[in-house]
């Protein structure tokens, strides 16, 4: 399977920490199907992404709350899967 992120948004600022970010992906899977999702992903202090299978901490509810909020006012955080 491979991720193509279309849109993602964090509201981290800090350099070289770590990072929450929530991402609006194409998930395209081996047999050529795909589907469209979203997920949070954590991004190390180098930048790299942590994938975790599928899990990524959340420091708080109201932190994914305010991603989702973001992601919603750039226009792209109602999109139907």
């Amino acid at each position: 399977m491979r991720v193509q992120v279309l849109n993602q948004v964090t509201n981290n600022t800090l350099p070289n920490s770590w990072s929450l970010w929530l991402q609006y992906c194409r998930y395209i899977y081996d047999n050529g199907t795909l589907e469209m999702g979203y997920r949070f992903i954590n991004r190390r202090q180098d930048g790299s992404l942590q994938p975790a299978r599928g899990q990524a901490r959340l420091p708080s509810l109201a932190q994914a709350e305010a991603l989702m909020a973001m992601a919603r006012a750039e226009g792209w955080g109602n999109n139907a899967a």
